[in-house]
C-alpha cells in the first residue's frame, strides 16, 4: 500500500488500516493494564526501540533537531532483551522509580499506513498522548509521534522497529520508566 494524494484507497487499503489500528490500540491497552509480558510478545526478536533526544535549534536548522541514531546519546536505544530486563526489573516490585505502578493512559491517533518497506514489513506513523500519574501529586503528559515498522507474521503483527519522537526537548520528570 502506497498512498499518495492522487490514489483512491481501495477496500483492501481500508481493511489493512483498520487491522493496524486495532493492533496499535490493543498494544496501548496492554501497556495501560501493565500486561508487559503480553506486550513483549508483540515485539520481534530483532526489535529496535529508539527515542532520540530533541534539540532546540533555529528554524533554518530543523533537519538537525533530532540526535542521529548510532553512538549519539538517546532517551532510548533498546532492543528486545533490554526491554525484557526492564520488565523483569519492574516485576520485582522493588523498582523504586515505579513502585507502586503509575496510573497510565496511552492514546494513539492519526494512524497512517505509509506503505510496505519489505515483503512483510509495513511502515506506520501515528501520534500519541501518554499520561502518567504517580503517587498523589506527580503528573506527566507526553505528546509525540511514532514511526513503526510492523512485521506480518503467520499469526499476527509484531513491532520490528519503533522510533519515538517526543515534542519535549527537556525532560522535567523524576523518572522515565514507561513504555511508549
Amino acid at each position: 500500500m502506497s498512498q499518495t494524494p492522487h490514489k483512491t484507497p481501495t477496500l483492501e487499503d481500508h481493511l489493512l488500516r483498520l487491522e493496524i489500528e486495532d493492533f496499535l490500540w490493543t498494544e496501548a491497552e496492554l501497556l495501560d493494564e501493565f500486561r508487559y509480558e503480553e506486550w513483549l510478545d508483540l515485539l520481534t526478536d530483532d526489535l529496535v526501540y529508539w527515542m532520540p533526544i530533541r534539540r532546540n535549534v533555529p528554524s533554518r536548522e530543523m533537519e538537525g533537531e533530532f540526535i542521529d541514531e548510532g553512538p549519539a546519546l538517546s532517551w532510548y536505544a533498546d532492543d528486545k532483551p533490554t526491554l525484557e530486563k526492564r520488565v523483569s526489573q519492574i516485576r520485582t516490585h522493588v523498582h523504586w522509580a515505579d513502585e507502586p505502578f503509575s496510573r497510565v493512559n496511552h492514546i494513539v491517533s492519526n494512524i497512517r499506513v505509509q506503505g510496505w518497506v519489505g515483503p512483510h514489513d509495513l511502515k506506520v506513523a501515528s501520534h500519541f498522548i501518554f499520561y502518567r500519574n504517580r503517587h498523589e501529586d506527580e503528573e506527566s503528559t507526553f505528546f509525540g509521534r511514532r514511526v513503526d515498522i510492523l512485521r506480518r507474521t503467520e499469526s499476527s503483527w509484531k513491532i520490528a522497529r519503533r522510533e519515538i519522537y517526543l515534542d519535549e526537548s527537556v525532560m522535567l520528570f523524576k523518572n522515565f520508566t514507561n513504555f511508549f
